[in-house]
């Protein structure tokens, strides 16, 4: 297992891709308007004659649930690869549920998806209890599908073997490549996945679009029994519920989508013929935005509150990366080999820890660490230096683990299954160094982090297309308006995005937070409220409502204090969530930078 890997599961980040933080009380009830979106008979545009002969003449799928993994129950149902050959090939899809606790009572089904793209479905339908509000919970089944291509569902696999695909990732299990020798290797390893997916996993890679899942969800919305689709989304999640939502207009009965992504940003146009996806989402910018105010509350807080805080954090930080870009941390010998923290270590673990509502403390703590090990001998004490060592190499040590040549992981391909068959993307993939490095020069440290993400979609390696792929309008108007929620320090998903994209859609409307990390459920009463509100009764909150999050950085001297149902909780300095049996968790999203890059380290 790679340095990456045992860094990212080891809590020196937390928990954030686990989601193990809490659901805090004591931020303000939001105002809502008394309009109810799925009663008030809201005209709006149909689903197209196109799109509804291909979804209706496909026959419902009799799901044969059984039950699985104590309180869920687990079905599968074939679907056409191709819904213009509703007879000729399909695709197995795999479904969870979670039955609602008060059958009596039952709204309906809740689609859940956690982003990515590649995020599993079942797994956080699986999860629901534990993040879900227990009003959610009594009132629907709550149902997870993984989109083809991932997950439990039918596997795209675009290599002959584990072996194959193993030799060629190696040169992946990176954050980004930094330095000219790195980036030919990754280019290379990344035009082979292209090619790869284009050839040997063509038929099922070219199939995988965003539309496929949109109709996918349609069909199976059916199959459960909804007239209407309810839905929560996260991050690339958005996406998907946008995709429906102006593919399915008619059949929307609620679609709450937080961490939001604007399609039109996501798919380009004709004047970004050779950008980069991330010139459009701008996710790099956020999250320098997100790390560069961090930095100056840190500044503000002081080293009581933040250890990071002696001197000037902003220039501090930036002192760190020159040294780690000039030369690599050597932690110490493990397993015979070196260890060494290399400068896009630094920078991609700064970027997850962003992604956590306790990101200040991470990102500080992290800093401050490797900020010790980097200083002259002379500058901390042996025992300092001892302690800081410990601190990295303890928690690299919970996560070894046997290299293992098998079984097929196939996390980045499935990510760029989707995403290369979605999206314009720059025709040459010689190109990237250039681009991320102009990438870097307008949002530092994370351009790169970002841009390298989608290498293996240049168009001289990824000439697999999806015909039924869908390219707009993103603008029409569905029977029941749509819910965005976007918070100001998103590192993943721009605020600004949340607000372009909300505009798009007649009549949604925009509930905005002021909580850090990637996407707002759980993070205030307010946001959870609003966001349960519009799901249960499809009760809006009023236009620029903005919620205010009890999780804010550096707010206490020697840690976090959060109030929490059933009292106070407290995150140790390194910004690990509280743990209260009475609380809690943050749903278990999956970031497009985690799923895009990290996937391929964890190897």
């Amino acid at each position: 297992m790679s340095l990456i890997a045992r860094l990212l599961g080891a809590g020196l980040i937390g928990s954030l891709l686990a989601g193990t933080a809490i659901v805090p009380a004591g931020a303000a009830t939001p105002v809502v308007r008394a309009v109810n979106a799925t009663t008030t008979g809201v005209t709006g545009d149909v689903t197209s004659e196109q799109e509804a002969e291909r979804v209706d003449r496909v026959p419902t799928p009799a799901l044969r649930w059984y039950n699985c993994y104590g309180p869920a129950q687990c079905a599968t149902a074939r679907l056409p690869l191709d819904y213009d050959d509703p007879d000729g090939a399909s695709v197995e899809i795999a479904l969870l549920r979670i039955k609602a606790r008060k059958q009596a009572s039952r709204i309906g089904s809740l689609f859940v998806n956690p982003g990515g793209p590649g995020g599993s479905g079942t797994e956080m339908a699986f999860m629901a209890p534990g993040f879900l509000s227990d009003s959610v919970l009594d009132r629907f089944d709550v149902v997870g599908f993984d989109p083809r291509g991932l997950g439990f569902s039918e596997n795209l696999k675009c290599f002959s073997s584990t072996r194959e695909q193993t030799l060629n990732q190696r040169h992946l299990e990176k954050f980004f490549p930094y330095g000219a020798v790195e980036e030919a290797d990754y280019t290379k390893a990344a035009r082979a996945i292209g090619q790869a997916c284009s050839t040997t996993g063509a038929e099922l890679a070219g199939a995988m679009s965003t539309a496929e899942a949109a109709r996918d969800m349609d069909v199976l919305r059916r199959a459960v029994g909804d007239p209407k689709l309810t839905y929560l989304g996260f991050s690339y999640g958005t996406v998907l519920g946008q995709y429906y939502a102006n593919m399915f207009p008619d059949r929307v009965r609620a679609l709450a989508l937080d961490g939001v992504v604007n399609p039109r940003s996501w798919t380009g146009g004709t004047t970004d013929q050779g950008s980069l996806q991330d010139d459009r989402l701008r996710s790099a910018d956020a999250a320098y935005k997100a790390l560069h105010t961090l930095l100056l509350r840190c500044d503000r807080a002081g080293v009581r509150r933040c250890e990071f805080a002696a001197g000037d954090p902003v220039r501090h930080f930036a002192a760190i990366a020159r040294k780690l870009r000039a030369k690599p941390l050597v932690l110490g010998r493990y397993d015979g080999k070196t260890e060494r923290l290399t400068y896009a270590d630094f920078v991609g673990i700064t970027l997850m820890s962003l992604y956590s509502a306790w990101g200040g403390e991470s990102v500080t703590y992290l800093a401050a660490i490797v900020s010790t090990l980097l200083a002259a001998p002379t500058s901390a004490t042996a025992k300092q230096r001892a302690t800081a060592r410990a601190a990295l190499r303890d928690r690299l040590a919970r996560l070894r683990t046997p290299a293992r040549d098998f079984p097929y992981v196939n996390a980045v391909e499935a990510f760029s299954g989707v995403i290369c068959t979605d999206a314009d993307h720059p025709g040459d993939a010689a190109l990237w160094p250039a681009l991320t490095a102009a990438e870097d020069e307008r949002a530092p440290y994370f351009g790169r982090a970002w841009g390298w993400g989608t290498v293996s979609c240049a168009g001289d390696a990824w000439t697999v297309r999806d015909e039924d792929a869908y390219r707009g309008p993103f603008n029409r108007t569905t029977g029941a308006p749509v819910l965005f929620v976007g918070n100001h320090w998103d590192p993943a998903t721009s605020y600004r995005q949340a607000v372009s994209a909300a505009r798009l859609l007649p009549g949604s409307v925009l509930l905005s937070s002021d909580n850090w990390g990637h996407t707002a459920y759980g993070t205030s009463t307010c946001v959870t409220t609003a966001m349960d509100r519009y799901l249960l009764r499809g009760t809006l909150p009023a236009a620029g409502t903005t919620c205010h999050s009890p999780i804010q950085p550096f707010t206490s001297r020697d840690g976090l204090i959060i109030k929490a149902a059933g009292g106070a909780a407290r995150a140790d300095a390194a910004g690990n969530g509280p743990a209260t049996a009475e609380a809690k968790q943050l749903p278990p999203v999956a970031g497009p930078f985690p799923a895009a890059v990290v996937a391929g380290a964890l190897r």
